[in-house]
């Protein structure tokens, strides 16, 4: 199935809404990772160009869990999707509700698609936030404590079955800035890789 078409047979199509136009089978993927904010140019996306932008800092962190990938159709044969939460580029340096609440349906669309997955990681606060706003509807509550996410590391969250794991931003210059940061992503995404491949 093509992403972009199947989340289009249930939402009106916006012109400024970035979806991923890829080409998978939903039931092999086992983990979602959400990124914080589609780029500038989709160019730059996971699904972009050979060496799109938001690839520099994805495969090395992979890398650095010990997770053996090159490309991002690589990321794709291990069952791990990615997307990003907010589905219209950056305006300013901090995201906006409007933008939040403009992307929520198609995320909450996106992540409908896959059937199997085990695992979704937060990548960032943006991400946490989105993901909470979606399960608020049915939880009525949030699934993700609003606590600092070094302190929810070590604590197992799921909703619906499956494992809901917060961490870093992965993507952008501050995470080449923010070692440690990257060191407690590649932690988190080792985990996760372990629970896929059990």
């Amino acid at each position: 199935m093509i992403i972009k078409e199947e989340i289009m047979k249930q939402l009106p199509e916006d012109p400024q809404i970035y979806l991923n136009a890829i080409e998978i089978d939903p039931s092999t993927i086992k983990a979602i990772m959400i990124n914080e904010v589609v780029p500038a140019s989709p160019e730059n996306d996971f699904y972009g160009s050979p060496d799109a932008t938001y690839m520099e800092t994805t495969i090395p962190l992979f890398q650095k869990a010990g997770i053996e990938v090159s490309t991002i159709e690589d990321i794709l044969a291990h069952g791990i999707y990615l997307t990003n939460a907010i589905k219209t580029p950056k305006q300013e340096t901090t995201i906006d509700n409007t933008s939040i609440e403009r992307s929520l349906p198609y995320l909450e669309q996106e992540l409908a698609l896959f059937p199997n997955v085990q695992v979704i990681m937060l990548m960032g606060d943006v991400a946490k936030k989105c993901y909470n706003k979606i399960t608020k509807k049915t939880t009525k509550k949030n699934v993700v404590p609003a606590i600092s996410t070094y302190k929810l590391r070590n604590t197992e969250l799921f909703y619906q079955g499956i494992r809901i794991m917060p961490s870093y931003i992965m993507t952008g210059k501050n995470i080449l800035i923010e070692k440690s940061k990257v060191q407690m992503a590649a932690e988190d995404l080792a985990t996760m890789f372990a629970i896929i491949s059990q």
